[in-house]
Order: structure tokens, then sequence, then C-alpha cells
């Protein structure tokens, strides 16, 4: 990912920066899931990372400047960070879930998230880009007045688990 793109159009280097699968899923477990530590990551992907996998997509994504990782020392578990590069993401991966749901097979548990992003569209959009800026960045949010997206997220995949 560090390495110079193979041409100077933006979709392959889009695509070389974070198009990879298990890049785009890392990427979205800290994103919607908030999983910022790689046991976590790992115990907790629904597509079953492998720890080899896991440890260079966590490397080069770090390397090319979409996560950052905290100074932790031998024998402390370091944490992930969204950066602002990452955190533009979230209307591609919106329009990522959109696509998916129209046109792939998915669960009814797993999809909720992605029919809530759909649903709320641009604004929402926004909204959860400035609470990832204060999760990860420390950025303040400004005070819309709405509700918390990521409350909104986690309440409706509970909502689908349980039911």
């Amino acid at each position: 990912m560090a390495d110079e793109p193979r041409s100077g159009c933006p979709i392959n280097a889009a695509v070389e920066a974070f198009g990879d699968r298990w890049s785009l899923l890392v990427l979205r477990d800290v994103m919607f899931g908030n999983r910022r530590n790689f046991r976590v990551l790992q115990a907790q992907s629904e597509e079953g990372i492998a720890s080899n996998i896991l440890s260079d997509r966590l490397r080069k994504l770090v390397e090319s400047g979409l996560l950052s990782r905290d100074g932790a020392g031998p024998g402390q578990r370091a944490t992930y960070s969204l950066t602002e590069q990452s955190i533009q993401l979230v209307p591609v991966f919106a329009q990522l879930g959109s696509w998916g749901l129209r046109h792939r097979p998915t669960t009814f548990e797993l999809r909720v998230r992605a029919q809530l992003l759909d649903d709320g569209g641009p604004e929402l959009w926004r909204d959860f880009m400035d609470e990832l800026r204060q999760t990860h960045l420390g950025v303040p949010k400004p005070d819309t007045g709405r509700e918390s997206v990521e409350q909104r997220l986690a309440a409706a995949y509970a909502a689908a688990v349980s039911a």
C-alpha cells in the first residue's frame, strides 16, 4: 500500500490503498463496531480473519495513513484509531452496504445497519463522521440535537439479534 500506484487513475489509487477484502473488513470493524484492538478484531470477526492476515492488514493500513496505532509498549495492547482519511470513507461504506442490500443475499441482523445508513443518507453519514472524529481524533462534534448515530446503529443491531 505504501508502494507507487500502478497508474495515475484515482479509482486505482483508492483500490490499492484500501480495496482488498480484508482491509475493507478491518476498516468496517473499527468504524462500525468500534473494535480497536488486535484481539477484539480477530475474535469478533464475522468472517474469521486469520491472525497473520489481520496483522498484515493492520500494518498496511497504518503505513497508508488509514489507521493510526498508539504507542503501546511491550506486553500492552495497541489501540488502532481511524484517521481523517478513513473517516471520509463513511459514504463509500454506506454505498457499498446499499449495493449489497440490493444485489446480494444478506442476513437480517447484519443488514440492519446498512439499511439504517441507506435510509439516513448523507445527513446521517455526516453526523456519523463527526462522531467518529470525536472518538478517534478527539475533535468535539457539533451539537446537532439529533440522536447519536453510533447508538442508533448499535440499537438496530441489538434489536435484530434479539428478534
